[in-house]
């Protein structure tokens, strides 16, 4: 079976003939931006940035998970030629031949053929052009976007340009002038002042007797280049010129052209000037205003109070390239000189520059003669006021160790501005203006090596802003690679790039001979105390990439007021960053420095890491734990043993406050599940799942959850422990029914019941019980759920459990609700909701208020509903998930539809159908899609509604969800009937009336039997 992977024109995949279904456009980017590497390793952080750029969902490792489950699906048509995603740590590859991708195939085509273009047989070369060419179907990934797929065309689009040009030099060089136009024409259409490419075009013109156009093209070529670029046209132009006026042969015009004059040498300075060379600049504009607005204060002259500006940041992210560069471009306004001075406060092996020897070296650059210096710091910093009071200088004063050691060099009332850069804060400065550099933006990384490293061939694009991210865009790393790539005439940015992966440790390939970002973290560490630097070794080891003073509490023994002071230092050492309050983390760069100190055994040994990895994830399960037992305290729990007393924790007072820890320290707990799935014990992660199964559940980690719920249920029935079994059943159970998969569902809480009858636990009967009727209820199982109900209710009335005979009372109205019960479902609601007011659970409370809304909107009191609906919505506002919060949202939507107000219903279902999607809630998307399409047909776009309706009826059908088939076939039968389907309505309602009566919905029932009648009616049929 003929394979392939197409990225030019659509996303596709194909197999004899047939193509796969791939679904979303993210599904098909996340295929691409593994085909692009096909064969070779892809980590996990590069197939986010190329998904999402640098705005990822929350949750965007199990997103990305998702969709490569969904392209492992779709593969499988491709049977045994289908090839495999594998699964490394932290990485995914796909495991195909690079030539069953058309555009790795085309681009190796191209290479080859640039490859042999000098060998003596050019239609060999030809031929792998032709080849390129017909796997050309258009535009690279067509129809995605962002900046990775912008990058891919750009990359392949200067692939398309080689291989024109590769052909034409053929052409050319075989005098079929005539063939190499129309090959060159278009790409002078798209690259107007590219020299080259218009005298190639201009030789061929003329060689094929198009003497006029050739000369035309020259000239307005000239013309665009000086309007466009504001320089000269290059000496080739001219050169080709002359040589058709002149009636040279065509092929005497092939050579290359040269030329190029040097510029006039720069007049010394004539005054004190002993600023470093400035580099050609990129980025940093907003710092560039900032600073140079700040520094040209006070040019009237008027200035009596020096200006300081402070500059900090990590170790290489460029604040003297900033300052000295500030220094070039602001030289004319300080005419009196510019004064630069290293203060060695980055090397703590040396001994920082003392406040004397500052000033004796900056008087001396005065031209203070040595006589007149003096050894009494006092007396030199007078005399270094008394030098600066008239003059207009700019003084940088560079690597500070700190503000004791710059304020005796700051000038008294006087116009000098004075630059001072320091990897630390310097708040004790009078007057200090601080300005913190971050790493560039990627546009910005991405400009600068390119800047660096000029025009070179086999320079790609997307390998660049691979680079720079693997640098951290941290401005010293890039300069340090791309200078490693220019000692090597030989490399492409691919191998440079290949050798970043590949070459061992990634920090220590961040060198170039001269300069390494590990000895300039070196410095950074070196000038810590013993305390900081044990701090930041340990975050090395943490699981995760956002930490909090608990945390590293957890990996270092510290008390975690004592790490939060310590991380407050660091913070201001620039060694962490503050994302948001009491929230930290550290830059990749970093993080690995601190790892390769651990790693090196020098000052831990390997039971000590091991010991703070275990105190680490220890402090995450627990704590978890109590967040768990806050926030879900209806669940049924396996039994543990007490926590470590000495465990810090942080204070979770109520439910909103532990829902909101288990959010935020949602990326910390998968990354922490994911430590136990290779380190713990199996023991250790069947507790930590099912810890974390209500988190994981109610956040929509179905992906992540269910094969570590298995894996529990395996574990506990080996360790023959049936209690725990059954309540990791429970587990599985909720997962499936959250994802719409209810027989599984049905399956998993059914032999959680049978388990716990079988050990007399009623407790866990009870919770048995109610996980059984959510999934029998949303299938239509309406009597049997009730049933259920109502013998769990009563054994709880026997009991004291306030919160459990509640959840039983709202489940057993939702029977009664579906049954037409009416009465009997307002009871239960009623005592439900009481007796969740009393014990104050917000979740119950806004459950059976929407339970009380679907009530009143079926009994057609709309204006209670909306109310009890909009109730529900205010309470869950502070807590609840996001399913439940979109869920409620949804359900009001269906009111205001009913009320008249369809546009605000369709706002509403917009805003919660890729809530309900992401979740992995199918029965709720489904729902959400048949509101929609409701909501177009109220306002009279019946066609716009009809493939909602239909989308809906494919997702309900695939689910088995047997209630809301009978809503859907209703309502698509309504909008059938609204655009002339006749037939297909009578046919839909006819098939809503047998499934509500096969599930026992009498309202449903006789809803479709009236529907029917009226239409038959209409068309004078009789009623049967």
């Amino acid at each position: 079976m003929e394979f392939e992977i197409r990225l030019s024109g659509a996303v596709e995949v194909r197999a004899a003939g047939r193509r796969g279904d791939l679904g979303s456009t993210k599904t098909r980017l996340t295929l691409a931006a593994l085909a692009w590497d096909a064969g070779r390793t892809v980590s996990v952080d590069t197939l986010i940035h190329r998904i999402w750029d640098d705005h990822p969902p929350g949750k965007a490792r199990e997103a990305l998970h998702a969709h490569i489950s969904r392209i492992r699906a779709c593969l499988r048509f491709a049977g045994s030629d289908a090839p495999a995603i594998v699964s490394r740590t932290n990485s995914y590859v796909l495991h195909v031949d690079p030539d069953r991708v058309d555009l790795r195939c085309y681009t190796n085509c191209v290479d080859q053929a640039r490859a042999l273009k000098d060998s003596d047989d050019p239609e060999s070369v030809l031929g792998l052009l032709d080849r390129a060419d017909g796997l050309w179907r258009g535009e690279p990934l067509a129809g995605i976007t962002g900046s990775w797929a912008e990058h891919l065309r750009t990359a392949v689009g200067e692939t398309g340009l080689v291989a024109a040009m590769t052909r034409t030099e053929i052409l050319l060089g075989q005098g079929r002038f005539a063939d190499a136009v129309p090959v060159l024409l278009p790409l002078a259409r798209e690259h107007p002042v590219d020299e080259a490419l218009a005298e190639r075009l201009a030789v061929a013109l003329y060689g094929s007797n198009r003497t006029a156009e050739a000369t035309r093209l020259l000239q307005r070529t000239r013309q665009r280049v000086v309007r466009d670029i504001g320089l000269d046209a290059g000496r080739g132009l001219h050169r080709v010129h002359q040589g058709i006026l002149a009636g040279t042969p065509a092929a005497a015009l092939l050579g290359s052209t040269g030329g190029g004059g040097k510029k006039p040498a720069r007049p010394a300075p004539s005054v004190p000037d002993n600023l470093p060379r400035d580099v050609p600049w990129v980025g940093r504009r907003d710092e560039l205003r900032r600073l140079t607005s700040a520094l040209c204060e006070g040019q009237d002259g008027s200035a009596v109070v020096v200006t300081v500006e402070a500059i900090d940041g990590m170790g290489g992210v460029g604040k003297t390239a900033l300052a000295v560069h500030l220094g070039h471009r602001l030289r004319d306004r300080f005419p009196d000189g510019r004064l630069f001075l290293r203060l060695g406060g980055g090397h703590p092996g040396r001994t920082a520059t003392t406040a004397a020897r500052a000033l004796t070296e900056l008087l001396r650059l005065l031209g203070t003669e040595a006589k007149e210096l003096s050894h009494d710091t006092d007396a030199l910093a007078a005399l270094w006021r008394t030098a600066t009071r008239d003059r207009r200088m700019l003084v940088i004063l560079d690597d500070a160790a700190g503000s004791e050691q710059v304020r005796p060099l700051l000038p008294g009332a006087s116009p000098t501005a004075v630059i001072v850069t320091s990897r630390r804060r310097l708040p004790g400065l009078p007057g200090v203006r601080p300005v913190s550099l971050d790493v560039l933006p990627r546009a910005d990384a991405m400009a600068l090596f390119a800047r660096r490293l000029g025009v070179r061939s086999g320079a790609d694009e997307t390998d660049i802003a691979e680079i720079v991210r693997m640098c951290g865009h941290l401005p010293l790393a890039i300069e340090i690679v791309a200078s490693r790539l220019l000692a090597r005439p030989s490399w492409g940015t691919s191998d440079l790039l290949r050798q970043l992966r590949t070459g061992g440790a990634h920090l220590t390939q961040l060198r170039d001979g001269e300069r390494s970002m590990t000895h300039v973290f070196e410095l950074s560490y070196r000038a810590l105390s013993a305390e900081q630097q044990l701090v930041f070794r340990r975050i090395g080891l943490h699981v995760g990439t956002e930490f909090t003073p608990h945390a590293v509490a957890a990996l270092t023994g510290l008390s975690a007021p004592v790490a939060g002071r310590v991380l407050e230092e660091l913070l201001a050492h620039h060694l962490v960053s503050e994302k948001s309050p009491y929230r930290f983390t550290m830059h990749d760069l970093l993080r690995d420095y601190a790892r390769s100190l651990i790693e090196s055994g020098d000052t831990e040994s390997e039971d000590d890491c091991r010991r703070a990895e275990r105190a680490l994830v220890d402090h995450y399960v627990r704590t978890a734990d109590r967040a768990d037992r806050l926030a879900y305290p209806f669940r049924s729990r396996i039994d543990h043993q007490a926590a470590d007393p000495g465990l810090s924790c942080p204070e979770l007072a109520d439910a909103q406050a532990a829902e909101q820890w288990l959010i935020s320290e949602g990326a910390n707990l998968l990354d922490t599940l994911d430590w136990l799935v290779h380190h713990g014990s199996e023991r250790q992660l069947a507790f930590s799942v099912h810890v974390l199964a209500g988190f994981l559940d109610m956040e929509g980690h179905a992906v992540t959850a269910e094969p570590l719920l298995r894996r529990a249920v395996a574990h506990w029935d080996a360790a023959g422990d049936s209690a725990a079994r059954a309540r990791a059943l429970l587990d599985l159970g909720a997962v499936y029914t959250h994802s719409s998969r209810y027989a599984e569902a049905i399956s998993a809480a059914s032999e959680a019941l049978d388990v716990a009858r079988s050990l007399g636990e009623w407790e866990l009967q009870s919770e048995c019980v109610h996980q059984l009727s959510i999934p029998l209820w949303q299938t239509g199982q309406y009597a049997q759920a009730q049933e259920l109900q109502k013998r769990s209710l009563d054994f709880l009335l026997r009991t004291d459990n306030k919160r459990q005979i509640a959840r039983s009372r709202n489940l057993l109205g939702i029977t009664h609700l579906h049954l037409a019960e009416n009465s009997e479902a307002l009871e239960c609601f009623t005592s439900a909701l009481a007796g969740f007011t009393e014990i104050a659970d917000g979740r119950g409370r806004y459950s059976t208020l929407n339970n009380i809304a679907q009530l009143c909107q079926r009994m057609g009191d709309l204006r209670a509903a909306e109310s009890a609906y909009r109730e529900a919505i205010g309470v869950a506002e502070g807590m609840g998930n996001k399913r439940d919060r979109a869920t409620l949202q949804m359900n009001l939507a269906s009111v205001l539809d009913a009320l008249g107000k369809a546009e605000e219903a369709l706002v509403l279902y917009g805003r919660v159908l890729p809530v309900l999607r992401a979740v992995g809630d199918r029965r709720g998307e489904a729902i959400a899609l048949n509101g929609i399409g409701r909501a177009h047909r109220a306002a009279g776009r019946g066609e716009q509604a009809l493939p909602r309706h239909l989308a809906a009826l494919e997702v309900i059908r695939r689910i088995h969800a047997a209630g809301e088939e009978a809503d859907v076939l209703y309502d698509l039968a309504l909008t059938e009937r609204d655009t002339g389907r006749t037939d297909q309505a009578v046919a839909h309602l006819e098939e809503s009336l047998s499934v509500s009566r096969r599930i026992g919905a009498p309202a449903e029932e006789a809803r479709a039997a009236r529907a029917l009648a009226e239409l038959r009616g209409s068309l004078n049929e009789p009623v049967q």
